[in-house]
């Protein structure tokens, strides 16, 4: 059994590919903030296939970990001198695995601040990169503006004390390159946020103005963040993905990543410094990034939404079981074709009705176990960036051509508020996930008694209360949760 470091790499067993290049040549060129399973099966594992091309040595990642649950990954990468292992599991069963190398340094940033930032500060990093979630932009659901109220924000911008948030260390380190008069880095969002670049760019503006006017404005007009559009499956690595790659591949790897077989970056080709030659691995370099952009928060984060919920209170736990029911593809499709789509706009090269398919292919997949859970999570940075957009969309289509559906995505908010009481139908506890779980389960309690509740919480979800197209969808879907169930709620919304 051999244990994953660099010494191990001549003994791998065969069935596992390698970096082809060496890695003591490589240098680094990007900070990563937010170093988890998406970011090593996509911009990293990009990186890896350029490497192996004997490319982009001069790219090399360094992440940065700001959060106590960092701590975790930067003692694993450490202890296996930054290598993981990423396995894609295909849906006929096959197992594909590759040694990561293109990550050679990890930061856990509140053990040494001054590193993080003279790394951030090199003139050797050109690219600053985020996959810190939705959450991790600290704006407001509803007004979009940076939250300057947040007291990490406020320990931030009460000098002297170091930087604690990654808005701290990355404004810091662009006033130490503008002191030094070394040209800015390009902050790059791998999120899934519409316009992340464009979010980005608002956020450390307006923390960057609130720190110094001056650098505020520098910041506004010298650093670019470009958007980017981001796909690829990637569930949270479980102790039997971890079995499966020792007992597989004879290799022990304390944190592999799995993922599905499709990934897809579309990115805007906006940077300082230069970049890696990303279209050369399959990346869509594009001017304008938005119209992907939307297809895949509509189309597939919003469908996964409209899946999780329904098919947890059904009884389902994984999202491949919700995929291979008939009754719930008709109601995804339904929400994509009748809901989703009209809100698009035309996307070069891409064949939609091919796309959805796919999507449904994808979800499908019985080797990923993307548990519904995890899809659960967090729901209150989802569902506003993702499918109320649709819901506000669609209304004021309505208004233009009296017609544009909204029920199914009025039934996906029911049942994201029905789940959130915390009780499945056969009376078992359900564990809510999100940051703002105690008020959201407190609301939803009222459910039965005060039906609107939940969406009188004009914090995420703003006037909507007030449409009555929506609200009368989102009652009637909520009174056939509470009385017939999920399952007969999705029948009667396919007309079953």
């Amino acid at each position: 059994m051999q244990s994953l470091n660099s010494a191990a790499l001549a003994q791998l067993d065969a069935n596992v590919e390698k970096p082809a290049y060496d890695r003591s040549q490589v240098t680094p060129g990007i900070v990563h903030f937010g170093v988890g399973g998406f970011h090593r099966a996509h911009q990293a594992m990009y990186l890896d296939m350029l490497m192996n091309r004997g490319e982009a040595l001069d790219w090399g990642i360094v992440g940065v970990g700001v959060m106590p649950g960092d701590r975790r990954m930067q003692a694993t990468l450490a202890a296996q001198d930054h290598l993981y292992t990423l396995v894609v599991k295909h849906p006929e069963g096959a197992y594909q695995a590759r040694v990561i190398g293109s990550i050679i340094d990890y930061l856990y940033a509140p053990d040494d601040v001054e590193k993080v930032l003279e790394t951030l500060a090199d003139p050797q990093i050109r690219i600053v990169s985020l996959t810190v979630t939705e959450g991790g932009y600290n704006f407001h659901h509803v007004t979009g503006e940076f939250d300057l109220d947040n007291p990490d924000v406020q320990h931030d911008l009460s000098a002297p004390q170091p930087p604690g948030t990654t808005f701290g260390l990355v404004v810091e380190a662009l006033a130490r390159r503008r002191e030094r008069g070394i040209t800015p880095f390009t902050v790059m969002s791998c999120d899934n946020i519409q316009g992340n670049g464009e979010v980005a760019h608002k956020m450390f503006v307006a923390y960057a103005r609130a720190r110094d006017a001056d650098l505020g404005q520098w910041i506004d007009e010298q650093v670019p963040f470009p958007n980017s559009m981001v796909d690829r499956i990637t569930p949270v690595t479980t102790e039997a993905d971890i079995a499966e790659v020792r007992d597989r591949f004879d290799l022990e790897d304390r944190w592999p990543v799995v993922c599905e077989p499709f990934t897809q970056w579309v990115l805007e080709d906006r940077f300082t410094l230069g970049r890696p030659r990303f279209e050369t691995v399959g990346v869509q370099v594009v001017d304008d990034v938005m119209p992907y952009e939307l297809m895949k928060l509509r189309l597939l984060n919003a469908s996964h939404q409209a899946l999780t919920y329904f098919g947890y209170l059904a009884g389902y736990r994984y999202a491949h079981e919700v995929c291979q029911d008939p009754l719930f593809v008709d109601f995804l499709l339904d929400y994509m074709n009748l809901e989703a789509t009209p809100t698009l706009r035309p996307v070069p090269g891409v064949d939609l009705d091919d796309y959805k398919r796919t999507l449904i292919a994808r979800f499908a997949n019985p080797e990923i176990k993307d548990t519904l859970a995890r899809l659960c999570a967090e729901s209150s940075d989802r569902i506003p960036k993702w499918l109320l957009p649709v819901i506000r969309e669609q209304l004021a289509g309505a208004e233009k051509s009296g017609g544009a559906e909204i029920r199914r995505s009025a039934a996906i908010v029911a049942s994201w508020a029905r789940y959130a009481e915390g009780v499945d139908e056969q009376g078992e506890s359900i564990t809510v996930v999100d940051r703002l779980k105690d008020e959201l389960m407190a609301i939803a309690g009222r459910n039965r008694r005060e039906p609107t509740a939940f969406i009188e919480n004009r914090q995420l979800f703003g006037d909507l209360v007030d449409e009555p197209r929506f609200r009368d969808a989102y009652l009637d879907a909520l009174e056939r949760l509470h009385r017939d169930g999920a399952r007969a709620c999705v029948e009667h919304l396919v007309g079953r």
